[in-house]
């Protein structure tokens, strides 16, 4: 059984949540999260911890920070878009069990404020040095630094926020980006590069 509660967009993710491990969710019906279920997910957060786990699109990327902003310490767990995705829909219901249990056991807790003064912390520089801004596939790049991390697909400032707020060493993300390197890597940007 997960200690957390894990926030979810709606029934058919609870499933699938449920069809991987033992876990109670949160349903927040999607992007227009009423102030009833902001209340709830600050209570379970308060209580046992929330683990967030919304689909990887703008729309769940939407609720994730709403939540984020008004829950702060939450921790956060991500699908790649290649996982989740059924003909046209891309959504946690579409994951395999594998991909979820995946998922959460790559968890990431939100340190808000924190981390930017810390030595060995991912610097602006070493986003570009490592082509994940100004840079001609600066998005496939992220996606797979994303996948890579456990920190999902965002875009550049969001991505450097990322790597700061979840406390991203400067070694995890060289090491990250040395596979990126690899031959195989732009097989596997390929096949997870952003639908739409």
């Amino acid at each position: 059984m997960i200690k957390e509660i894990i926030v979810v967009e709606g029934k058919d993710d609870t499933v699938a949540i449920k069809r991987a491990v033992e876990a109670e969710t949160i349903e927040t019906g999607g992007s227009a999260i009423g102030e009833s279920v902001l209340k709830r997910i600050a209570l379970a957060q308060e209580r046992r911890g929330v683990i967030i786990f919304t689909d990887p699109d703008h729309a769940g990327e939407r609720i994730r920070k709403i939540v984020s902003a008004r829950v702060p310490g939450c921790k956060h767990a991500f699908l790649a878009q290649a996982e989740a995705i059924y003909k046209d829909d891309i959504g946690v219901e579409n994951a395999s069990p594998e991909a979820i249990r995946r998922a959460l056991s790559q968890v990431r807790t939100e340190y808000a404020g924190e981390g930017a003064d810390r030595e060995d912390t991912v610097t602006w520089e070493d986003m570009i040095e490592a082509g994940l801004i100004v840079h001609p596939n600066a998005s496939e790049r992220r996606l797979a630094m994303g996948n890579r991390l456990g920190i999902g697909y965002a875009n550049g400032k969001q991505f450097h926020k990322r790597c700061t707020m979840f406390r991203i060493s400067r070694q995890e993300f060289l090491e990250a980006l040395s596979t990126l390197e690899e031959p195989t890597a732009t097989a596997s940007i390929e096949e997870d590069k952003p639908h739409g």
